[in-house]
């Protein structure tokens, strides 16, 4: 996949600065607003593939941002990057249309990744997060279909989904070092890693989730 073209929103040019670095060469940065109204003609120029936005700004923030390119039929997909991990903000930001809500203590390797799989279509959500959009949406009828995605899974890469899915089946950490051709000690990061998004203690508690969704 060819590097997303990135448009930065947010008032604070110091955030703006650290994206910039976090991100520097794993994304093409298109531009950047600190203002509403900026954002929405430069975004509308530009037309990036993802929208990292700020939540709170002044003049509406992000949420007068996308709605207002919603509005406007632009076909950007935009990912929130707030302080606030707050269930209102989560929910107000998704109801409007933004595929994912991620937390600015997010690391620079991990906001990539979620920037990559949001312009490949998927949704992202910092781990807890997630329940509060399943609840949000579980009730209503017609939700959107990023309601009905398992979010918690969708947090994983690719590899690990793999690496997940072994598990359930069985499979001790060298036989999928064997079945994936990599090695166990890589097969224990992205256990490490699946554990870590979940928020589960154990290979035992993981396996149980797994079960759980039928990923055998």
């Amino acid at each position: 996949m060819s590097q997303p073209r990135v448009f930065l929103v947010d008032d604070h040019e110091l955030i703006r600065s650290g994206i910039r670095a976090e991100l520097s060469g794993s994304v093409e940065i298109v531009g950047e607003a600190d203002e509403v109204d900026a954002a929405i003609e430069m975004i509308l120029e530009r037309t990036p593939d993802v929208v990292l936005l700020d939540v709170h700004m002044p003049d509406g923030g992000g949420l007068a941002v996308l709605k207002a390119l919603t509005q406007a039929q632009c076909k950007v997909r935009f990912l929130a990057l707030s302080v606030s991990d707050a269930a209102e903000d989560v929910i107000a930001i998704i109801r409007a249309g933004a595929r994912g809500y991620v937390t600015k203590n997010i690391s620079g390797p991990d906001l990539t990744d979620a920037i990559y799989r949001i312009a490949a279509g998927d949704v992202v959500f910092s781990p807890r997060l997630a329940g509060f959009v399943l609840d949000a949406f579980a009730s209503e009828p017609g939700a959107p279909l990023m309601a009905l995605v398992d979010v918690e899974l969708d947090q994983l890469t690719p590899r690990e989904r793999q690496v997940l899915r072994l598990i359930a089946r069985g499979y001790t950490y060298k036989d999928i070092a064997t079945e994936l051709r990599i090695s166990s000690k890589t097969v224990e990061s992205h256990v490490s890693s699946v554990l870590r998004k979940l928020q589960l203690a154990n290979r035992h508690q993981l396996t149980n989730w797994a079960s759980e969704r039928n990923l055998s």
